[in-house]
């Protein structure tokens, strides 16, 4: 289950990754934040905290997740994942090489310092 954080800067949105994310997560949850703020700032940067009680990604999220990050692929600028799951950190940094913006992976408890970074310049 994918559910949208508040209170954060500017461009930054905020997902709580929990439990298995489907595509429906996406498509509901995601995908309109991300479009509402490139429609809003014309960038969007992301904070994407995956906790312990996370299960994994059901195949059609991983499609509609690379549908999203394709879909507005220039407006991207920074992605800041904070999760504490060795296999995500250590293959969202794998990926990290190939990314054309800043990406950065975080601890769980540095949570602030990753909206901090997400959202300075």
């Amino acid at each position: 289950m994918l559910e949208l954080m508040d209170n954060l800067p500017g461009k930054v949105i905020g997902v709580r990754a929990s439990g298995w994310v489907s595509a429906g997560d996406y498509t509901n949850v995601l995908a309109p934040a991300v479009d509402a703020a490139v429609a809003r700032h014309g960038k969007v940067r992301v904070v994407y905290q995956i906790g312990p009680d996370f299960a994994g990604f059901t195949p059609g999220a991983m499609w509609d997740d690379m549908k999203v990050g394709l879909s507005h692929f220039r407006a991207w600028e920074k992605i800041a994942v904070v999760t504490d799951v060795a296999w995500v950190a250590g293959t969202m940094q794998f990926f990290f090489f190939a990314m054309p913006f800043p990406t950065r992976v975080f601890p769980l408890a540095e949570l602030q310092q990753a909206v901090d970074w997400a959202g300075g310049d």
